[in-house]
């Protein structure tokens, strides 16, 4: 029943990779809790997935969604606090404030030190 279950999907879902991504996800979201859109029939999570995609009674779209925003990963706080660390820096000019002398000795003492001096 799964082989003729896939290729009903794949009308739906023309690309079998993102069909499998779809089903996957609605399997590990019915076994989390959500609410079936088909009758289980005795049918495996993965199965029940596969079938709500071949009935159309998912939203295609907003599973993919979904699956994109548990995807990404961007941890907001991180980019905030190095976002003020930026503003603070500018803010602050000091480090601007070095000498070309300064700054050509800088360079040179980075250049200089080798590989192994560093770890």
């Amino acid at each position: 029943m799964a082989r003729v279950t896939v290729e009903d999907c794949v009308e739906k879902v023309p690309n079998r990779f993102a069909l499998v991504l779809l089903s996957a996800h609605r399997a590990r979201g019915i076994s989390a809790g959500a609410s079936l859109l088909v009758e289980r029939d005795n049918d495996k999570n993965p199965v029940v997935a596969l079938r709500e995609i071949a009935d159309d009674v998912v939203d295609h779209e907003g599973l993919k969604e979904q699956l994109i925003s548990t995807l990404q990963r961007v941890d907001e706080h991180t980019e905030a606090e190095e976002e003020a660390e930026t503003l603070a820096l500018l803010a602050d000019p000091t480090h601007m404030q070095m000498s070309e002398l300064e700054l050509v000795r800088a360079l040179q003492s980075d250049r200089d030190g080798g590989q192994e001096e560093r770890y």
